[in-house]
Order: structure tokens, then C-alpha cells, then sequence
């Protein structure tokens, strides 16, 4: 019995962190999209050093990019990081956090 509660607990938080980073992803695909305006994910990624293929799999959310990109995605829009993730934040939802509440 414990060890069969305790495995549903750790099968519970996996979904829950999983839907928690499909929750970004999407945050993140949304704010790429709306910052780019209507500029090309080619012409974007030429410009700023980016892969197009990158900017497609971020925008289809299946691609959690690294650190450096994400810098790179502020550079290109004129934002510093901090901007920049404040433009992401408001594409969450209202409260939300990637703890356990």
C-alpha cells in the first residue's frame, strides 16, 4: 500500500510538471509570435544568429530553448532579459507558478 501511494504521488507531480512546462512553452510560443510582429522566422533567425528551425520548434512548442536563445530573442526585439520576460509573463496565466501550491 505505501509503496503504490507513494509511486501515484510521483506519477501525479510528473504530469504536473509536464503540464506546468507545456504551460510555458506555449507562453513562450505566443510571445515570440507577437514580439516578431510579422517579420519571417527566417529573416529573424538570419538576422540574429537563431536557426529558423529553432524559432519554427519554439512557435510549435515543441522545443524548450536554451538560455543563450532566449537572450538572443531579447536582443532581436530591443528588450533587455528582464523586458523581455516580462513580455513572457504576460502570456501565463494570472498566479501562475511552477511550485507545488
Amino acid at each position: 500500500p505505501y509503496t503504490t501511494l507513494f509511486r501515484s504521488s510521483i506519477v501525479n507531480y510528473i504530469y504536473m510538471q509536464e503540464e506546468k512546462r507545456k504551460i510555458i512553452l506555449s507562453a513562450l510560443a505566443r510571445t515570440i509570435k507577437r514580439l516578431r510582429n510579422n517579420k519571417s522566422q527566417r529573416l529573424l533567425g538570419d538576422e540574429y544568429d537563431i536557426p529558423f528551425s529553432v524559432i519554427s520548434d519554439i512557435e510549435r512548442e515543441v522545443k524548450d530553448p536554451q538560455l543563450t536563445t532566449i537572450f538572443k530573442f531579447a536582443s532581436a526585439f530591443n528588450l533587455s532579459i528582464s523586458q523581455f520576460m516580462i513580455e513572457f509573463e504576460k502570456e501565463l496565466p494570472e498566479k501562475f507558478s511552477v511550485n507545488d501550491d
